[in-house]
Parts: C-alpha cells; sequence; structure tokens
C-alpha cells in the first residue's frame, strides 16, 4: 500500500512521536484526510519502547552511525522551476554517546533462543519474592460506542496491553538455576502456589524463598517480558494527558498503574516521603510537631494565591531559600523541596515551587495514593493509542517509509507537497515534522539541550519492602552547584516492562556532560555491581546492578520556531521529549498547533 497511497491528502504528519500522533489523532477525528509515516520501523520515535532484544537492535543500529546519502537525483528532477525543495535528512542525530555495561556473570553454555540478541555481554537476574496482586487503575471512559481499530505494531515493540496479555505475562514462569541465600530481610508470601512458579519451597516448610540467579542468556529468551523506555516519564492523575485520555476515549486503548511510593535521597540512604495526610500522621520518620507543621504548609500551598502578603515578599528569591522562613525543620524543607516540589536548591523560584507544590497535592487522591500513573508496557504506548484513534477515522499509516523532501512554492512562500521515498509526489494543505527529520541547514541555527539517560536492570528495589511489587520515583539532588537535580524511576514486573525478580530503573537529568559523566555517581550510590559468583549469607545493602545502558538525548522542546530556517507558514515542527516529568509539553504542542 505504501508504494500506491493517494496523491492528496489535508494533513501529512512526518514522525510518530507523542505530540505527532495527538496532532494526526485530532485531525483525524474532525474529519480531515490524514496521511501520517515514519521513515523508522517502529512507532513512537524518541518516545518508544523496546523488547530486551529490540533495545540491542535498537542500539546497534546508532552505534553503526550510518549515514545515508541525502542527495537523490530522482527527486530533483521532479521539482519544478516555480519550486524549490526543503530536503530532509535520512539519519537520526538526535541519539548520543551511547554506551553499555554488562555486570553480571554470563552462561555461555545456554543457547539464546530469543530473536534479535545482538550483543555478546550480558546480565543476570533474581527471582524472589512472588509478585503481590496490585490491581491496574482504569480511566473513565466518556463514550461507550467508540469502535477499536489495529495499527501496525512490530513485534520489536511493546506488545497490547489487553486484560489477557496482562494476565498471562502477570503468570510467567520464571526458569534458571537455584542456589541457597540467607535474606533476612525477605518476607514469605501467603500464596504457596504463586511462590512455587519462582522458587522451589518443600511442601509444609516455614523456610524463606531462595533466590534464583539467573543468566544473561534467560533475559534474551524472556526479552519479550521487557519493554525499555526511551524517555522516562509519568501522568500526572491531574494533568493535560490525562484530561485528553478521557475526553477523547483514547483512555479505552491502555491501562495504569498508580505509583506506589515517593522516595528521597537523604544522608547516604533511601527512604519513602509521606505524601498525603494519613502518611503524614502515620510516618515514623516525623516528630509530631514535625507533622503539625508539614500539614500546616502544605495546606497553605494548597491555596496559597488567597493570601500573597506570605510569599509577595520573597518572590525574587528561590524556593529553597524561602522554605527556610516557613519556620520548617531542615527534615521537612528537603522533603518538600526534593520530594514534592521535585526541584532543586537553585532550579526554581518562590512561585515556581509554590505553584509545583500546588500541583503535586491537587493531584493526590484521584487514582491513589501519590499523584501519578504509568502505563501498563511503557511510556511507548501512549503514541501507538493515539495513532490507533487516527486509523480509526480513517488515518493512513506508513511505517519504513521515507520522505526526501518538502516541496515548496516560491511565489506563495508554501508548503504543496512531498516527495517520497518512491518519488511519488503527494499533495496536502499542512504538514507536520518531527525536528528531528530536519536537515543541517535548516537547522543551522538552533541550539539544542541535551537529556542524560541511563536504563538499568537491577536485582531488587532500591528500598526493599514486604512487597517486592512497588513503583517508586525518587529524586537525588546534585552534589555540586550548578549540576542538575536526578530523577529515578523503578518499575516493577506487574508493570509489564520487565521480567519478575528484576526492576528496570530509568534515570533521568537535563546534561551538562555525557550521559555516563551525568548520572553514573548517582549510579554508585544506589547499587552496587552484580558480582561473578556468589558466596553463602552474603549480605548486600544495595541492589545489584546487571546490566546499564547510558545515552544523550536532543531536547528540542524550548526550540523557537523563528530558528528554523527559511520554514513555509503551513509546516508546524512537533518538538522530540524534554526533560520534564510530566507529558504537558506535548498536549500543548497539539492545541497549539490545531486550534
Amino acid at each position: 500500500m505504501a508504494d500506491n497511497l493517494p496523491s492528496e491528502f489535508d494533513v501529512i504528519v512526518i514522525g510518530t512521536g507523542l505530540p505527532e500522533s495527538i496532532i494526526a489523532a485530532a485531525c483525524s477525528r474532525s474529519g480531515q484526510r490524514v496521511l501520517h509515516v515514519d521513515s523508522r520501523s517502529y512507532y513512537g520515535g524518541n518516545w518508544a519502547s523496546f523488547s530486551f532484544s529490540g533495545i540491542l537492535s535498537w542500539l546497534k543500529e546508532h552505534q553503526e552511525n550510518r549515514d545515508i546519502v541525502n542527495e537523490d537525483p530522482a527527486w530533483h528532477e521532479q521539482i519544478l522551476e516555480n519550486e524549490e525543495a526543503i530536503a530532509l535528512s535520512r539519519k537520526d542525530k538526535t541519539i548520543q554517546h551511547v554506551e553499555v555495561f554488562c555486570y553480571a556473570s554470563r552462561d555461555l553454555h545456554e543457547e539464546v533462543e530469543e530473536a534479535g540478541a545482538l550483543q555478546k555481554n550480558h546480565a543476570s537476574v533474581i527471582s524472589e519474592n512472588p509478585t503481590e496482586a496490585v490491581h491496574s487503575a482504569y480511566l473513565p471512559s466518556e463514550d461507550e460506542s467508540l469502535c477499536t481499530a489495529s495499527c501496525e505494531m512490530l513485534t520489536e515493540q511493546t506488545p497490547s496491553s489487553d486484560l489477557e496479555t496482562a494476565l498471562e505475562i502477570n503468570n510467567v514462569k520464571v526458569t534458571g538455576e537455584t542456589k541457597k541465600h540467607d535474606d533476612k530481610t525477605c518476607m514469605k508470601s501467603a500464596s504457596e502456589e504463586e511462590t512455587s512458579k519462582n522458587v522451589p519451597t518443600t511442601e509444609g516448610t516455614a523456610l524463606q524463598p531462595k533466590k534464583t540467579r539467573i543468566t544473561y542468556s534467560q533475559i534474551i529468551k524472556e526479552g519479550r517480558r521487557f519493554n525499555i523506555d526511551l524517555v522516562s516519564k509519568l501522568l500526572y492523575s491531574r494533568g493535560l494527558l490525562i484530561d485528553l485520555l478521557i475526553k477523547s476515549n483514547v483512555s479505552r486503548y491502555a491501562e495504569f498503574k498508580n505509583i506506589t511510593r515517593i522516595l528521597a535521597f537523604r544522608e547516604g540512604r533511601v527512604e519513602q516521603v509521606p505524601c498525603s495526610r494519613a502518611d503524614v500522621f502515620n510516618s515514623k520518620q516525623l516528630t509530631m510537631v514535625e507533622k503539625r507543621m508539614l500539614m500546616k504548609f502544605l495546606t497553605f500551598c494548597m491555596e496559597y494565591e488567597k493570601h500573597p502578603e506570605e510569599y509577595k515578599a520573597y518572590e525574587e528569591i528561590t524556593f529553597s531559600e524561602y522554605l527556610k522562613t516557613q519556620k520548617l525543620t531542615p527534615n521537612l524543607q528537603y522533603f518538600v523541596l526534593h520530594s514534592i516540589a521535585m526541584t532543586s536548591e537553585t532550579a526554581s523560584n518562590t512561585i515556581d515551587g509554590l505553584k509545583a507544590t500546588k500541583n503535586f497535592l491537587h493531584c493526590l487522591g484521584r487514582y491513589g495514593n501519590t499523584p501519578f500513573l504509568f502505563p501498563l508496557y511503557g511510556q511507548g504506548e501512549l503514541p501507538q493509542c493515539f495513532c490507533r484513534m487516527c486509523a480509526v477515522f480513517g488515518g493512513i499509516y506508513c511505517l519504513r517509509h521515507s520522505v526526501q523532501c518538502l516541496v515548496v512554492d516560491k511565489e506563495s512562500r508554501k508548503c504543496k507537497a512531498i516527495i517520497d521515498q518512491f518519488g511519488q509526489r503527494i499533495i496536502s494543505k499542512h504538514f507536520l515534522v518531527e525536528d528531528s527529520y530536519f536537515s543541517e541547514n535548516t537547522c543551522s541555527h538552533v541550539q539544542y539541550r541535551q537529556i542524560s539517560r541511563s536504563v538499568l536492570i537491577t536485582d531488587r528495589s532500591i528500598l526493599k519492602t514486604d512487597s517486592d511489587q512497588q513503583i517508586s520515583i525518587l529524586t537525588v539532588p546534585g552534589e555540586e552547584p550548578g549540576t542538575f537535580a536526578v530523577r529515578v524511576i523503578e518499575l516493577c514486573s506487574s508493570t509489564m516492562t520487565c521480567m519478575k525478580g528484576t526492576y528496570l530503573v530509568h534515570l533521568t537529568c537535563t546534561s551538562s556532560k555525557t550521559a555516563r559523566e551525568d548520572l553514573e555517581p548517582v549510579v554508585q550510590k544506589l547499587f552496587t555491581p552484580y558480582p561473578e559468583t556468589e558466596t553463602e549469607n552474603e549480605e548486600v545493602e544495595k541492589p545489584r546492578l546487571l546490566w546499564a545502558l547510558y545515552f544523550n538525548m536532543r531536547d528540542s522542546s524550548d526550540v523557537s520556531r523563528n530558528s528554523y530556517n527559511d520554514l513555509p507558514s503551513n509546516v508546524y515542527v512537533c518538538s522530540g521529549p524534554d526533560s520534564g516529568l510530566g507529558n504537558d509539553n506535548a498536549v500543548k504542542q497539539q492545541k497549539k498547533t490545531v486550534n
């Protein structure tokens, strides 16, 4: 179908990231003819999620540094005298400084059966406690009549998030060699049947579950249990994206889980932060005086606009300095600054800090005890949900379909068509292009920021509790002035992003150096390398690191349209992911473009 497309559309969208997919769905639903193309072989662009073998293929693609020649005489011949062309890039330059490390022992005697295993160094995983039942949070829908349609999806990408698949994956059996291991913090589950799926036990005994060392070969075999996001984000329960998912009825295509806890890293230890009123008064970390102080301050933040006299004199100072004037103990100041407002000592002024705190509190309690939701199967599900909505209303999708150039009328200075890889000229009224598709000539005056990213596979949680199915967010402040705080999101197997007995950990910050230089100090604080051999009765305080990926990603979210050279007025630019926790920037792009 890709080489025999209709010759005219109302809107052509190039790139399948979250902003482009939202806009394509909105245009299609309003009755416009939409063509949505992507030169990649998967949906989502830099918003995508991959299985383990899929991420290895993605790594290989970027490490080979392929350079496809953009000049193609075939499409030059189709440009008329009264037209000019804006050549698009065929090479993705948004990912840099890719580094992969393996810390676990390798079992070279097992055959790797899962296709796509391209690396030869790898990791082990541990199957510990049986999975507790954690219910998914479903968003309410407003319209029951919306039919579903399947978008094209590669097997390398995230599986469909239907309930049957979720149940099947939740009950998957992890196989591997078992070893005796004394773990005094390991809790016995009441479900012996579930335990027997992961850990061999003797009936009628009260022995604790034994740990199982899982080789890299097993990670490859269970690779489809992993869904590794290129960008790490959460959804605020009262944020713009949640509202859009509900109003558009796209929420029926996805399932979500509530983030179960907010953590803080202080004085070398990870501890849980009380968020709700019940958490505050049940907390053993805070004294009774501190509990009253915290509740009084949080109550003020919820309606701070009504009391300008309380903050007007402090508008020009940082939020950190403002907190020192509020009779809060250092303990409370740290919690509010890093775990509720989620900012740093120098990043936000008083007004920004109060807004962030109010937003956090406003989102509490809608779907759970924290303000955040996470989509099952990863962030990469969200672009696909909106693509599905677009397809339902007639949008046409073509992956692995390159666009050679935009055709511009010299007289009107408007874009009139594209020329694709087959040399077909396709006419349209409006064009949306993801930033990474523009050539260096178009972006010669653009100054990009960078995001430092790391993805880790670990053997246990950074803060162990009775349940091994915790979904956590942690902010680690920068050590030196001018360095950025690092956001850590830890996902358990019930999110459908990793196999049982492992955790998938995402680290994100604004770049000041390479991703490894920015993030490795935090990794070393929270984790320890996985040993080649394990000693009996070994006590390990930190989770063991099995596999690590570092890379820098381009952040084009703050680039002004005027920075691009000679863009026609009917060509709209969509930015890639930003370094923020939420997805508001993607939704704002849709509102700005469609309206």
